[in-house]
């Protein structure tokens, strides 16, 4: 039922995203999808705007007219992702009262978000949380950062690392690191992913994403019960 409503909403992104709205147009969202397909398939490093015209029949030129690099292109993706994150967070959690349960759901949205449509509007869903666990540290690793978080660039990142901070203060009033363990939380979430698949070594977590989000939640509970 809430993801039957949440397919309904549009999401609304930074417009320092984009030159052009890709959602305007039949060939931007034809670079939205089959640029997620091709990162998801060979990584942003081997990803050019050059091969991603060859494979639309498009120019380079008609690409850079709605995003100035791939680098934009991949901010777009992460905002995007966040932004429904942040959505599944608040209609998964309004109208819990326990914080504790509230602290375990709003883990599992994190650790498996789930579209019922598996294709919200131009993207494919799971493509997307692919790039996002393999490629969303470059999103923010950069020079430019300071510039683009003046821009707002990372606020939908904030927003959920924020609200995950707002239900530990409801567990522990008071605490003085939400933000701190909220933020490290939701980014070792997607690294204990990525370790999973790639250095296992490096995780206890394999494969059962109900076991991520018990650990996290035994992880975070832990820091305020202390």
């Amino acid at each position: 039922m809430a993801d039957n409503l949440l397919s309904s909403i549009k999401i609304e992104l930074n417009p320092h995203l984009f030159q052009k709205d890709p959602e305007s147009s039949e060939l931007g969202r034809k670079i939205l999808s089959k640029s997620l397909q091709m990162i998801d398939e060979m990584g942003l490093e081997s990803f050019t705007f050059g091969k991603l015209a060859k494979a639309l029949c498009t120019t380079e030129s008609s690409i850079y007219r709605y995003f100035e690099s791939k680098h934009k292109l991949l901010l777009y993706f992460y905002n995007w992702y966040w932004s429904w994150i942040d959505l599944q967070l608040a209609f998964n959690t309004h109208n819990l009262t326990d914080p504790e349960t509230k602290l375990r759901r709003a883990i599992e949205v994190i650790c498996k978000p789930t579209s019922e449509d598996k294709k919200q509007h131009t993207l494919n869903f799971d493509q997307l949380v692919n790039i996002v666990i393999s490629e969303s540290s470059k999103a923010y690793l950069t020079k430019d950062v300071d510039t683009e978080n003046k821009f707002g660039l990372f606020l939908t990142f904030k927003k959920v690392s924020r609200r995950l901070a707002e239900i530990m203060e409801e567990i522990k009033p008071g605490f003085d690191y939400g933000n701190t363990l909220a933020s490290t939380s939701i980014v070792g979430i997607l690294h204990q992913q990525y370790f999973a698949m790639h250095m296992p070594s490096l995780s206890d977590y394999q494969s059962d994403k109900d076991e991520l989000s018990t650990i996290f939640y035994h992880i975070i509970l832990n820091n305020l019960n202390n």
